[in-house]
């Protein structure tokens, strides 16, 4: 893995692919003896909020390129079902057309069984970008739970009517 500054300018280069971030005006970063060194010229409140949110995007375009980043979703109802077709991605979620989904630039969408999705990718914020839109599609209700969910969220459920 390589990691060169040029300027503003921070680009983190892997095995899995190249990753670059625009460092914000006050934040300076160097490399030092296998170290990406992250400082900030005084202890103003942006300053000190811009430090930190530096170092931590940077680290996740360590990791991006190194290990990825994958976030699980499961489609939850009777009926509810996703298929991969080809580099794409169709559901049939009780609308009355199926809903294709086509992967955005960098990000993979596979499926294994008929209500399991995987969306891997390098960009953290792209890959759980990408997996918010997809659930978006259909959010799971609170009185069955049917819906596109995330790996292992706990939906909250409501009682329903009550009868006399």
């Amino acid at each position: 893995m390589t990691i060169s500054v040029d300027g503003r300018e921070v680009a983190v280069k892997g095995p899995k692919g190249e990753l670059t971030l625009t460092v914000a005006k006050p934040i300076e970063v160097a490399v030092e003896e296998n170290q990406v060194l992250v400082s900030r010229p005084d202890d103003e409140r942006e300053s000190r909020s811009l430090h930190g949110l530096t170092r931590t995007l940077i680290n996740n375009n360590i990791i991006g390129v190194t290990q990825g980043y994958t976030k699980g979703l499961e489609v939850v109802g009777t009926g509810y079902r996703v298929a991969q077709k080809g580099s794409s991605v169709e559901f049939a979620l009780g609308f009355s057309h199926p809903v294709l989904i086509d992967p955005p630039a960098g990000i993979t969408l596979t499926v294994e069984g008929n209500n399991k999705l995987t969306v891997s990718g390098i960009d953290k914020q792209a890959v759980g970008e990408a997996a918010a839109n997809i659930r978006k599609i259909r959010k799971p209700e609170p009185y069955k739970g049917k819906g596109v969910r995330y790996a292992g969220e706990i939906v909250r459920r409501k009682a329903g009517k009550s009868g006399k």
